[in-house]
C-alpha cells in the first residue's frame, strides 16, 4: 500500500489502496479498537471485525475458493455480509451481490451465469426464505454450497458459524499470502445490471477502481472516524457496498446496517445511535421533514447528507440545513458501469447547484456531453453523458457484443443518459436514451418487464413506461393489448406479476388497448404513452 496521501479541499488525507484486503487490513492498523460496527446486540471494534474478515477468509479456503472463483450474496444489510464478503476478497475471490427483492429464478440465473460456486443467504427477511426460493426455482449445478447467513439452516444447506469453523485449521499465513496475491486489476465484484435488451448483464469492476473511486467520494464527503452511518441503501446495490462499507473501512467511521427501510425506525435510530451520516433519495429526507414527529426526537447528530436519482426541490436542500441540521449535502450521478460513481457536487457548493445539477467529474475521470456522432456538444446543449477513465468497467461477463457497444474504441463508457453540461462542468441529468425509469431509489429497465410479462397468456403485446408517483418517484405503468380471443383483467396480471418479479418491477397500472402507438419503422412510441398516462393519472 503506498502510503502518500492525498488531501481534499478540508485537508482530510487518505491513504492509497490497491486492493480491498489492503484496505481492511489498514482499517485495523489505523483505527484499531474504535467501535467498527454496530447491528442489533452486536457491537463489533474494527480489531474484531477485522479478525472475523480473516477468519472468513481461511473459511474461503478451507470451501476451496481459488483466486476469480465467484461467490454470491443474497441477504440483507447485516454484520455477516460484511464479513462473508470481504473474507472472499482477502482470497482473490470475485463477490457477485444478489438483490435481495428478486424472486428464486431471477436469482438463479445470476447464480448459473457468473458461476457462483458458494451463495450466503438468509432463510428469514421479512417472512422470506431465500433458500426456499432458491430451491423452487431449482439450484444451478455450479453452486456447490448454500451458506445460512441468519435464519434456520434448512437441509442441504451450512450455519455460517460452522462454516467459520471450518476454516479453524487454515495457517492465516496462507490466507495473508492469498491477500498479498491480489493485483488492483483483478476482479471484485461482478455487479448485475438490466440494460435495454432486457437481459441482465453484469459488470465486471476491478479492486484498483473501486479503492481509487471511494476514497475520491470519500473525500469529498467528508467522511471521518467520529462518524456514525446508518447504511440504508442496500449492500448489494454499489451505494451500500461502495460508498458504505468500504468508505467507513476508508475513513474509520461506524457501520450501522439497517435491513429495513421506514421513516420512524429511521428516525429512532438516528436518535439512538447518534447518526451523523445518513443517505438516501430524496423521498427519504422528504418524509423525514414532513414526519409529525420529528420535533420530538433528537437529530441533532446529523451532519452528512448524500443524495440523488430523482428530482431534488431546492426549498429540500435549504430545509435539510436549517430544520435537519446537515453541514453538507451532496449529489452525485454514477452507474454501475463506472464504479457506481463519475460526478459529485462539492461540499461548498450552493443548494441551487447541489439541488439542479449532479456535480462535476470526480478526480481523474472525464465527462462529456455528445451528440450522436460521439462529438462533444456546446455547453448548455443537451447530448448523451459519455465517461472515460479508471473507474470505467471491464467490460460485461461473457458478453463482448454489449460490452462493444457501451464503450467505444476510444474508451469512453456511453450512459444511455441525456444531460446537460454548464461551464463549470457540472452535469443535469434531463433524460434516459434508455428507457429505465427509477422506483424509489431501483432501476427498473422496461424490456426485461416487458419480457416478463409477455410470459403472461393473456398478453400478446407490451409497453411499459415510467411514470412520475410522488412517494417513489417514479413507477411502471403497462400498456397491454390482448392475445386474440382473451381477456385482461389488469388486476389479475398485476397480482400475477407481484409472484414472478421484484415488487419494484411490477406494473402499478395495467392498462388494456387496441393496439400499441407505432413509427414507420415500426418501434412503439413510449412518448405517447407516456402522455396518455399523465391524462390518465
Amino acid at each position: 500500500m503506498s502510503t502518500t496521501p492525498t488531501t481534499d479541499p478540508r485537508g482530510t488525507e487518505l491513504p492509497v489502496w490497491s486492493t480491498i484486503g489492503e484496505l481492511v487490513d489498514s482499517a485495523v492498523e489505523r483505527f484499531g479498537d474504535a467501535e467498527a460496527l454496530v447491528d442489533g446486540e452486536q457491537r463489533w471494534s474494527w480489531r474484531h471485525l477485522v479478525e472475523r474478515i480473516h477468519g472468513a477468509g481461511r473459511a474461503a479456503l478451507a470451501a476451496g475458493i481459488g483466486h476469480g472463483d465467484r461467490v454470491a450474496v443474497w441477504a440483507p444489510n447485516v454484520a455477516e455480509w460484511v464479513v462473508a464478503a470481504l473474507g472472499v476478497h482477502q482470497v482473490g475471490g470475485v463477490v457477485v451481490p444478489i438483490n435481495t427483492r428478486f424472486k428464486g429464478h431471477e436469482a438463479a440465473d445470476l447464480i448459473r451465469r457468473s458461476g457462483a460456486r458458494i451463495l450466503f443467504t438468509v432463510t428469514d427477511f421479512l417472512d422470506t426464505d431465500y433458500v426456499a426460493l432458491l430451491d423452487e426455482a431449482g439450484r444451478p449445478p455450479g453452486l456447490e454450497q448454500v451458506v445460512v447467513l441468519r435464519g434456520t439452516v434448512p437441509a442441504g444447506t451450512v450455519a455460517f458459524d460452522e462454516w467459520l469453523a471450518a476454516g479453524a485449521d487454515v495457517d492465516d499465513a496462507e490466507r495473508a499470502a492469498r491477500a498479498e496475491a491480489v493485483t488492483a486489476d483483478d476482479l471484485c465484484h461482478i455487479m448485475f445490471t438490466s440494460g435495454t435488451t432486457g437481459r441482465p448483464k453484469g459488470a465486471m469492476l476491478t479492486h484498483g477502481a473501486i479503492c481509487r473511486a471511494y476514497r475520491s467520494w470519500a473525500s469529498v464527503i467528508g467522511l471521518e472516524p467520529r462518524d456514525r452511518y446508518l447504511i440504508v441503501n442496500p449492500f448489494f446495490h454499489s451505494f451500500g457496498l461502495n460508498a458504505g462499507i468500504l468508505a467507513c473501512f476508508m475513513t474509520g467511521a461506524t457501520m450501522i446496517p439497517h435491513a429495513v427501510f421506514d421513516v420512524p425506525s429511521v428516525m429512532r435510530r438516528v436518535a439512538e445511535e447518534r447518526v451523523s451520516m445518513l443517505p438516501g433519495p430524496p423521498a427519504i429526507y422528504q418524509t423525514i421533514l414532513n414526519h409529525p414527529d420529528l420535533d420530538r426526537l433528537d437529530l441533532s447528530s446529523l451532519r452528512l447528507a448524500v443524495t440523488g436519482a430523482a428530482a431534488i426541490p431546492v426549498e429540500m436542500i435549504r430545509q435539510m440545513y436549517d430544520r435537519l441540521g446537515f453541514e453538507t449535502v451532496v449529489t452525485g450521478y454514477g452507474l454501475t458501469e463506472a464504479s457506481g460513481i463519475a460526478t459529485m457536487c462539492r461540499h461548498d457548493d450552493d443548494p441551487e447547484t447541489i439541488a439542479n445539477t449532479s456535480g462535476r467529474a470526480i478526480d481523474d475521470v472525464e465527462v462529456r456531453v455528445v451528440d450522436e456522432n460521439g462529438d462533444e456538444v456546446p455547453r448548455g446543449t443537451p447530448g448523451e453523458i459519455v465517461v472515460r477513465g479508471y473507474n470505467v468497467m471491464v467490460g460485461y461477463l461473457d458478453d463482448p457484443e454489449a460490452t462493444a457497444e457501451a464503450i467505444d474504441a476510444d474508451g469512453w463508457l456511453h450512459t444511455g443518459d441525456v444531460g446537460v453540461m454548464d461551464e463549470r462542468g457540472y452535469v443535469d441529468i434531463t433524460d434516459r436514451l434508455k428507457d429505465m425509469f427509477i422506483v424509489g431509489g431501483f432501476n427498473a429497465y422496461p424490456a426485461e418487464i416487458e419480457g416478463m410479462l409477455l410470459e403472461h397468456p393473456d398478453i400478446a403485446q407490451v409497453a411499459v413506461v415510467g411514470v412520475p408517483d410522488e412517494r417513489l418517484g417514479e413507477v411502471g405503468w403497462a400498456f397491454v393489448v390482448p392475445t386474440a380471443g382473451h381477456a385482461v383483467d389488469p388486476d389479475a396480471v398485476i397480482t400475477w406479476s407481484r409472484e414472478r418479479m421484484a415488487n419494484y418491477k411490477v406494473p402499478r397500472r395495467v392498462v388494456v388497448v387496441d393496439a400499441l402507438p407505432l413509427n414507420a419503422s415500426g418501434k412503439v412510441l413510449k412518448y405517447e404513452l407516456r402522455e396518455r398516462a399523465a391524462s390518465l393519472a
